[in-house]
């Protein structure tokens, strides 16, 4: 009788949770959500608001190409804060442990693996991805001569 009610728990239990392992490609993702979530909370909150001053503007995109760049250079600056008491918050420290964790993934763990649909770099520092005009100004170039 323990037994069978042990496996019928284990099963259920087995049945509710999400089985599947996040990819690299789930796991940048979902982490990028995180970062944006909890920068907002940075930025709202009263006692993180001063830290928040101190932060550039970044709208993480793993689909663009200059993202390991703006992620290193974003960590760069959360390392180094210009306010000591901001680094030792802990809602600062845990932006860094996941900004250092999704740089890790995207240049490490998932080398490779993921694939940019954009090197809009801009794109990261407004959250306005511009169209890729490329071909339009080699056009415009062309009829000028």
């Amino acid at each position: 009788m323990r037994l069978g009610l042990a496996a019928l728990c284990f099963f259920s239990a087995l049945l509710q949770c999400d089985c599947t392992p996040p990819t690299c490609y789930s796991r940048a993702l979902s982490l990028s959500k995180e970062i944006m979530t909890l920068l907002d909370k940075i930025h709202t909150f009263r006692l993180t608001k001063v830290c928040a001053e101190g932060l550039p503007v970044i709208h993480i995109d793993v689909h663009n190409a200059c993202i390991t760049n703006k992620l290193r250079d974003f960590l760069y600056v959360v390392l180094n804060h210009p306010d000591p008491n901001c680094r030792e918050k802990p809602r600062m420290v845990l932006l860094k442990q996941k900004i250092q964790n999704l740089y890790n993934i995207i240049t490490r763990v998932c080398y490779r693996d993921l694939v940019f649909f954009t090197d809009d770099c801009e794109a990261i520092d407004t959250g306005r991805s511009s169209p890729n005009l490329a071909e339009d100004r080699l056009q415009v170039l062309q009829e000028d001569r």
